[in-house]
C-alpha cells in the first residue's frame, strides 16, 4: 500500500506545541502594547498626570482579562498535549485554527478596551473567547477518538478535561450575558471566573 502525503502530514505534537507557545507569546506580548500614554495637553501638572492615567483604568482592566485569557487557554492546550502522544493532519490544522482565534484576542481587546461599556464589544470579545473554547474541545475530542491520547492515561483524562473546557464556555457565556445589566459587571464576572480556573478557588467537578 502506498503511503500519501496526507499520512505523512502533522505527525510531529511536538511542532504544534512549538507553533503553539511562540502564538500565544506573541499575542499576551501586543496586549501590552494597546495601552498607550496618553497625550496631556498644555504644561504637565501632577494633576493632569493623575487624570490621564486614571483615563487608562479600563484598558488595564481588559489587558488583565485578555493576559488570563490568554494564560487559561495556554495552560488548556498544555494539558491536552501533555496526554496527546500522536497526531495527523487534521489535528495539526485543528490546532492552527484554534491558534487563529488567539492571534485575534488583541484585536478584540483592542476593540473592548476602545468602547467598553457597549454590549457589541463585550459580545464580540465572548465570540473569541467561544472559538477558542471550541478549538480546545475539538481537538481534545479528536484525539480521544482517533486513539492519540497515552493508552494508560486516556480513560482517566478525556472526561475531565472535556468537562473542564464545557463548564468554562457555560460560564463565560453567563458572564458575557451580564452585559445587559451592566458591562462592568458582566468583566469582572468574566475576570472572577478566569480567577477560578487559574488558582483553582473552587473545584468544578
Amino acid at each position: 500500500m502506498k503511503t500519501t502525503y496526507n499520512q505523512l502530514a502533522g505527525q510531529s505534537s511536538e511542532r504544534i506545541n512549538a507553533i503553539s507557545d511562540a502564538v500565544f507569546g506573541v499575542a499576551m506580548t501586543l496586549l501590552v502594547l494597546e495601552i498607550e500614554v496618553p497625550e496631556i495637553e498644555g504644561d504637565v501638572t501632577e494633576e493632569k498626570l493623575i487624570q490621564a492615567f486614571l483615563t487608562l483604568v479600563p484598558k488595564f482592566l481588559v489587558y488583565f482579562l485578555s493576559f488570563m485569557t490568554a494564560g487559561i487557554f495556554w495552560a488548556g492546550q498544555s494539558a491536552q498535549f501533555r496526554n496527546i502522544e500522536k497526531s495527523d493532519r487534521n489535528l495539526t490544522w485543528i490546532n492552527l485554527f484554534l491558534l487563529l482565534f488567539v492571534s485575534t484576542l488583541p484585536f478584540s481587546t483592542s476593540f473592548l478596551g476602545s468602547h467598553i461599556e457597549y454590549k457589541f464589544s463585550i459580545f464580540l470579545y465572548w465570540l473569541n473567547i467561544f472559538f477558542m473554547g471550541m478549538g480546545l474541545y475539538i481537538s481534545w475530542n479528536y484525539a480521544y477518538k482517533h486513539g492519540f491520547i497515552a493508552e494508560d492515561t486516556r480513560d482517566i483524562v478525556y472526561e475531565p478535561i472535556k468537562r473542564r473546557i464545557l463548564i468554562a464556555q457555560s460560564l463565560y457565556l453567563f458572564g458575557a450575558l451580564l452585559c445587559f445589566i451592566s458591562p462592568y459587571l458582566s468583566i469582572s464576572v468574566i475576570i472572577a471566573i478566569q480567577l477560578n480556573y487559574a488558582f483553582a478557588f473552587i473545584s468544578f467537578k
